[in-house]
């Protein structure tokens, strides 16, 4: 299969200025790249008559042409078996995802560990892997449209070994987990993620997840961590994370950036000097981000420490104990939180569905905030998404303008039809890359960069933090992801009430060079790959 996108303006993902040219694509690859129209000689890598030698000729006149974008944070793992064209993420030009995210993959899955509530209900019956090796079977057969990286889960390792017990590992039980890591990490992982204030992450002491790390580095493997803390305890846990880095070599990444709730606000100017004196000093450390200023995650994150033990199971026997349920209500109602800035998202029970879109404030009614959390998530089996709005706009500007921060979802994909579409996700899921590209453009803001610098921290700087290796530029020899869009149309629609919504601006998106969307077309290319270092 040969294509020539032609009359495009070029943005190859380096950073270097962009030109008008065109692209040859043949079979996966980038055949050539070359400025001005297509040659008319034998001079020329396009011979005479050029154009009957193509399979296909895309005329990109008023578009970009770019690498396709790279999501650093993804969580699509489990939904790439049931919608493996990806609608959300491919229609924003997103052509490889960094997956298994904040402590939680799709494999191991061993002994007491079990997929996140939404994962497991949706998947069913295509829910019959337990190694990384089996997903990767199950997935092939799927034929997913982009492509994955896939980072292996502190939550699901330990799970798998220790349960969700609220203890440390043992020494055999750690050795276990570094033994099942390793094997994981040789069947394709691509590194270890951890997810330090879900359960049962949230037990493990340093020590152990440095131990654990090691097996990553030695494997050649990555770091990925969602902190401790993201608030109160924000400046400790970047500590721990530097502390880890130091100890183990490896290259890490602290995922989604913030200072949370407005009283850490004015944390931020430390935050950013811890940052980036570790990476002035040579550690290998860098951030992602998502372009919008509300966090989500499952509601059942406000259940005090001693309620949430043993995740969802255990949190619905206690709801149904008397005397422990009003005790989490008064919990709950002691924490002097504003509930104005929290919202519900996904449900999955009947009478909640008229409270997703809604802050618990407004739902309350007669009710204290406590005892309306309970209701909902005993409805819910404990599986409600929530969005929490208590970060600063400036802030993220201030986040935005570091050069070592990049785009990451900390989205599954999601479909605005089957299975997918009865969720309420956050908008992050459908408009992260053209928030983003808009954010850093934006002249009046504090971030503002040039187009070009924008495009390769959605593309090239993705690859190079990852080490992922021919993707995220366009060049001779590359692979063939490529986005066709309109820049000043490249705009999200969704919103929090309404965000199954996709966005507008994008043309073309090929995946290791086949079209898999196509002006709002999912063409089922299939091409999509597990990605192996």
């Amino acid at each position: 299969m040969r294509t020539l996108i032609e009359n495009g303006f070029i943005v190859d993902g380096t950073g270097g200025p962009g030109f008008r040219g065109c692209v040859v694509i043949e079979g996966d690859r980038i055949a050539d790249i070359f400025k001005g129209s297509v040659p008319t000689g034998s001079e020329g890598s396009v011979p005479t008559g050029a154009r009957a030698t193509f399979d296909e000729v895309v005329d990109a006149d008023g578009c970009m042409v770019t690498p396709g974008f790279m999501d650093a944070h993804s969580h699509s793992d489990a939904y790439l078996v049931v919608e493996p064209d990806a609608p959300s993420k491919l229609s924003q030009g997103i052509t490889t995802e960094i997956n298994g995210q904040c402590g939680g993959s799709v494999a191991p899955r061993y002994g007491e560990a079990r997929l996140s509530g939404d994962w497991a209900s949706i998947l069913g019956d295509r829910l019959t892997w337990r190694s990384l090796a089996e997903y990767r079977d199950v997935l092939a057969a799927a034929k997913p449209s982009i492509n994955t990286v896939q980072f292996i889960g502190h939550n699901t390792l330990r799970s798998s070994v220790v349960g969700y017990a609220g203890r440390t590992a043992s020494a055999d039980e750690l050795a276990q987990m570094e033994r099942l890591l390793a094997r994981e990490l040789s069947d394709g992982g691509w590194g270890l993620t951890t997810g330090l204030i879900y359960q049962p992450g949230k037990y493990s002491t340093s020590n152990e997840v440095v131990a654990l790390a090691k097996v990553a580095s030695s494997c050649g493997g990555f770091y990925a961590t969602h902190m401790r803390s993201e608030g109160d305890r924000i400046l400790e846990s970047i500590d721990e994370v530097i502390d880890l880095v130091k100890a183990t070599g490896i290259r890490a990444e602290i995922s989604h950036l913030k200072t949370s709730g407005r009283r850490n606000w004015g944390k931020i100017d430390q935050v950013l000097e811890k940052m980036q004196s570790a990476v002035d000093s040579g550690l290998l450390l860098g951030s992602d981000r998502y372009p919008f200023c509300a966090a989500g995650t499952d509601l059942d994150v406000v259940f005090p420490d001693w309620a949430g033990e043993g995740a969802a199971p255990a949190e619905m026997e206690r709801l149904k104990n008397p005397e422990l349920r009003a005790r989490i209500i008064s919990d709950i109602d002691a924490l002097g939180r504003d509930w104005s800035e929290v919202m519900v998202g996904g449900v999955w029970h009947e009478e909640n569905k008229p409270y997703s879109g809604r802050t618990i404030a407004d739902i309350c009614g007669g009710r204290t905030p406590g005892e309306t959390v309970c209701d909902i998530l005993e409805k819910d089996l404990c599986r409600t998404g929530a969005f929490f709005f208590g970060m600063s706009e400036e802030n993220l500007d201030r986040i935005y303008a570091m050069p070592w921060v990049l785009p990451g979802s900390d989205a599954s994909l999601r479909a605005p039809w089957g299975p997918l579409g009865e969720d309420h996700p956050h908008p992050r899921a459908y408009g992260t890359m053209p928030e983003f590209f808009r954010r850093l453009t934006d002249r009046s803001r504090s971030c503002a960069v040039s187009d070009e610098t924008a495009i390769s921290r959605m593309t090239s700087a993705v690859a190079n933090r990852f080490g992922i290796k021919g993707r995220g530029i366009l060049a001779r020899g590359a692979f063939a992801d490529v986005a066709v869009w309109r820049r000043d149309d490249f705009r999200n629609t969704a919103t929090y009430d309404r965000s199954h919504s996709f966005c507008t601006g994008m043309e073309k998106v090929f995946v290791n060079g086949a079209l898999a969307y196509d002006g709002g077309t999912f063409t089922h290319s299939g091409t999509g790959r597990f990605l192996e270092r």
